[in-house]
């Protein structure tokens, strides 16, 4: 069995081996299994059941474990990814009107999209026209949105019908979890200790015991048979109405720059710059599936670096986090009793590290400053991703353009704003 492994994933020529592939693959797997209760918390909200959500997370990943092992042979953890699934179900789906079902179609079909940008030369064309300061101040504004969704989730912050929002009462026991559990992931995170948010979730359930509102075994049973009408669930019913295009847009060009950022960096860090064309072809038709199994697209995780920094270098550490993560399907009715107050912490604390994006947006030039800034603001405050991409894709080439510097625009990023001016514009007329 070693031997095949060895030949499979060229141990030797990579200069790793059996046992430190499997270790980088469990420290990968504990740093990344969170993910299974978050996004199906996230995926409900969309009006997916949680057991369904968890069912297409842990398929999901482990299908994009697969393809990313045999097919680039390298050590990168694909799972649905934090921010992705936000623009899913609080832009695609609250905020545009899509059902679920239509949203997996956009998903779907912005994965297709991806994979024939990763299967051409397209992917540089389309990264060259896109401004890095608007790339960033992306990253920045869903930093802020998730930490906005993790604030409302923790009951930290509320609704007020004088001031739109207030915040929440310390002394409620929702909110005393989601404090508590803060602290603790914090410190734990700050300090470096492997499985940081695992622990703060494992940690927030059991005070929401404590205090009476996760009833223990509450989640002891549990049924497949909702991720039946889950999975290929997809419904093409709005494919020929502008909404659906705009979201699918939104979608492909969000994972493309997302993925292509990471990629280029996990590939760097193990040594194996070479990878990152086939790297990037399997996060693409991972994405693609992710529509197919029943959630939101896939990406090339941060806590990928965890397991290259263990020793991972090639797809066998992938392989064994995937692997892992199926096993952790066992544990589904233990998923069920993870309360939001639980879940919050997490979301609130990988917003504060996309917000540190804003440090490479040239601020000084207002030019880039102030179209960067209005994708910032206006994706957490108008509560879509879409609309806060949209003004700072039409602004940057207005200011571009009165400022007489309209041979820095490229003239695809033209036809990019007059999409999404088109789509701001749509209200007006219908």
């Amino acid at each position: 069995m070693r031997t095949w492994l060895d030949k499979m994933f060229h141990l030797r020529a990579c200069d790793t081996t059996f046992q430190r592939e499997i270790i980088a693959g469990f420290i990968g797997f504990v740093t990344i299994v969170y993910i299974v209760a978050v996004n199906a918390s996230i995926l409900q909200d969309a009006g997916i059941p949680m057991e369904a959500g968890i069912l297409a997370t842990v398929l999901t990943a482990f299908i994009g474990s697969l393809i990313m092992a045999f097919w680039a042979n390298a050590p990168i953890i694909l799972v649905p990814g934090m921010g992705i699934n936000a623009l899913f179900t609080y832009t695609l789906c609250h905020s545009m009107g899509l059902s679920w079902q239509e949203a997996l179609a956009a998903v779907f079909v912005s994965g297709l999209i991806f994979t024939v940008i990763a299967f051409t030369k397209v992917a540089t064309v389309l990264s060259n026209a896109i401004p890095s300061s608007l790339k960033e101040a992306i990253t920045v504004g869903i930093g802020l949105f998730l930490t906005f969704i993790g604030l409302q989730k923790g009951g930290l912050i509320v609704t007020n019908p004088s001031t739109f929002v207030a915040l929440g009462d310390l002394s409620s026991p929702h909110v005393i979890v989601t404090l508590v559990t803060l602290i603790l992931t914090l410190i734990l995170f700050v300090r470096g200790v492997p499985g940081n948010f695992l622990i703060g979730i494992a940690g927030g359930t059991g005070l929401g015991i404590l205090l009476g509102i996760v009833e223990p075994g509450a989640g002891s049973s549990f049924s497949f048979a909702e991720y039946s009408h889950v999975f290929a669930g997809m419904s093409f019913s709005g494919m020929w109405t502008l909404p659906f295009w705009i979201a699918t847009f939104s979608l492909a060009m969000v994972i493309v720059f997302e993925n292509i950022g990471l990629i280029h960096g996990h590939t760097a860090m193990f040594g194996q710059p070479q990878k990152f064309r086939r790297s990037l072809q399997a996060n693409a038709l991972s994405a693609a599936i992710s529509g197919i199994m029943g959630t939101s697209p896939t990406v090339s995780t941060v806590e990928t670096a965890a397991g290259i920094t263990a020793g991972g270098r090639t797809g066998l550490t992938t392989l064994v986090t995937g692997t892992l993560l199926l096993l952790s399907l066992g544990l589904i009715p233990l998923v069920k009793m993870i309360p939001d107050g639980a879940v919050a912490p997490v979301l609130i604390i990988i917003g504060a590290l996309m917000l540190q994006n804003v440090q490479n947006i040239n601020l000084k030039d207002f030019s880039e400053g102030f179209p960067a800034f209005l994708i910032i603001a206006i994706i957490p405050l108008s509560y879509s991703i879409v609309d806060g991409i949209a003004f700072g894709f039409v602004a940057y080439p207005l200011l571009k353009l009165a400022l007489g510097k309209r041979r820095e625009v490229p003239a695809l990023l033209y036809v990019i704003a007059g999409l999404f001016l088109l789509n701001l514009m749509l209200p007006i007329f219908t």
